[in-house]
């Protein structure tokens, strides 16, 4: 690449006012943007820049023929795009949330390429915030139409002032994969296969009536019940009871849950992180961690004098070995190049560990959080059916007792919504806190 400037500012204005962002810019703008512009030839076949590469500079073609190429997983529908005089590419800095490329872009021939920084672009667009927010919209509408990025994920940054490459719309990004999940078939082969489960039970209870169903609830009578403002065995929607028994068993899972996450992440980043540590303390781990949580239900109740410490003490069992267990595999995980990187950097051990070891185990820290909300679950049913006194698991054991089966039905139902529902919460709380790669699942129509 031959690095001499070949045009002035004012000979490259004529190709700016082709471009689509730049097509109704004032002639002021215009010469303070060709100002920031450093002319670069390129011979034909030599590659510009590489996806993946910083996004740090934005290209015009001033003359010649440039390919555009999309990395892979990223979802434009046109993945190649050919541009001559008046092309804009290398946008990809003036993404929310982005600071790398999204292609590679190679010369097709000898071509005269105009950089602009982008930094200095943002800074230039910011004197004149109305014209240069409309010049940023041009950015988005071209990156939408000529370069088919979807809508929703070509949102350029706003003109504020201060760099906003690390900030993303969450909003958008849950839009577009709300979009993606209603156009695949998943949605509805799920509604399917509920169908197929209520239709099945509905044709085992009521209709064929099979033995082995004999004494099992059928579909109609439980959603009588569950319905019911008189019910006949005392818990239906419209029971004060029936919410009271959903709070008791939520507040205990809340509370098992967060001791969990605090003991259970540190402990599993120390585990996959410290080898010396990992070789005194991962044995007894192991040795413990298959034990069924009704195995410890004697000696909770020992340890702890007040029956809810003991419940909350066997929810917590469960939930404390898989995230251990899923944070310390989050670590072993990552890349040793990343440590060795960031060492000859001059990190400390310390740095690398809060700028690669945490950040590269989030992934799998957030699937073992949501496996361990699932797990406590059931550890929480299993803990209030010996020793509890109110909540779900206590309304399914009570009810199994005195012969109440649609209350069980009932109980079970409930206890897996809200356990959807808590799961839920766990994984929009990790997509918060990992937009990158929710970003990157959203490339990836995923």
């Amino acid at each position: 690449m031959l690095n001499a400037q070949t045009a002035a500012p004012g000979d490259v204005i004529p190709v700016l006012r082709e471009s689509i962002p730049f097509v109704d810019a004032s002639g002021a703008l215009l010469q303070r943007v060709a100002a920031l512009g450093r002319p670069r030839r390129y011979a034909a076949g030599e590659r510009i820049y590489n996806a993946g590469d910083e996004a740090d500079d934005i290209y015009v073609v001033v003359s010649g023929r440039v390919e555009h190429v999309f990395g892979p997983g990223i979802s434009a529908q046109e993945s190649l795009k050919r541009m001559g005089r008046g092309g804009v590419f290398g946008w990809a800095g003036l993404v929310l949330g982005q600071t790398r490329r999204f292609a590679s872009a190679t010369a097709l021939e000898p071509s005269e390429i105009l950089c602009i920084g982008t930094e200095d672009l943002v800074r230039a667009l910011e004197v004149e915030p109305l014209e240069g927010g409309a010049v940023m919209d041009r950015f988005a509408t071209m990156i939408q139409r000529e370069f088919t990025m979807p809508a929703l994920l070509a949102k350029v940054r706003r003109l504020s002032g201060t760099p906003l490459t690390e900030e993303m719309s969450t909003l958008s990004l849950t839009l577009y994969r709300m979009s993606l999940w209603l156009k695949s078939p998943r949605p509805y082969l799920m509604l399917i296969g509920f169908a197929l489960f209520l239709g099945l039970w509905y044709l085992f209870v009521e209709v064929w009536k099979l033995p082995r169903f004999r004494e099992m609830p059928g579909i109609t009578t439980v959603v009588k019940e569950w319905l019911s403002p008189a019910p006949t065995y005392g818990l239906s929607v419209f029971t004060e009871e029936y919410y009271q028994h959903i709070a008791v068993s939520i507040w205990r899972v809340a509370q098992a849950f967060l001791l969990a996450t605090l003991l259970g992440v540190p402990f599993g980043l120390f585990l996959g992180w410290s080898r010396r540590f990992k070789e005194y303390v991962f044995p007894v781990f192991e040795l413990l961690r298959p034990i069924p949580v009704l195995a410890w239900v004697p000696l909770a109740i020992v340890m702890f004098i007040a029956t809810e410490s003991a419940v909350v003490f066997l929810a917590f069992l469960a939930s404390f070995f898989a995230t251990a267990l899923n944070t310390m595999l989050g670590v072993e995980s990552i890349d040793e190049s990343y440590v060795r990187a960031a060492n000859c950097l001059g990190a400390s051990r310390w740095q690398v560990f809060r700028h690669v070891i945490v950040p590269g185990a989030l992934p799998f820290v957030f699937t073992g959080l949501q496996i361990s909300i699932g797990v406590s679950w059931f550890s929480l049913v299993a803990a209030e059916m010996v020793s509890g006194q109110y909540g779900l698991g206590y309304v399914i054991n009570t009810s199994f007792m005195m012969v109440r089966y649609p209350t069980i039905v009932i109980g079970m139902v409930t206890l897996g919504v809200v356990g959807y529902a808590t799961s839920a919460m766990v994984r929009i709380a990790g997509d918060y806190m990992m937009e990158w790669r929710v970003r990157e699942l959203a490339l990836a129509e995923r």
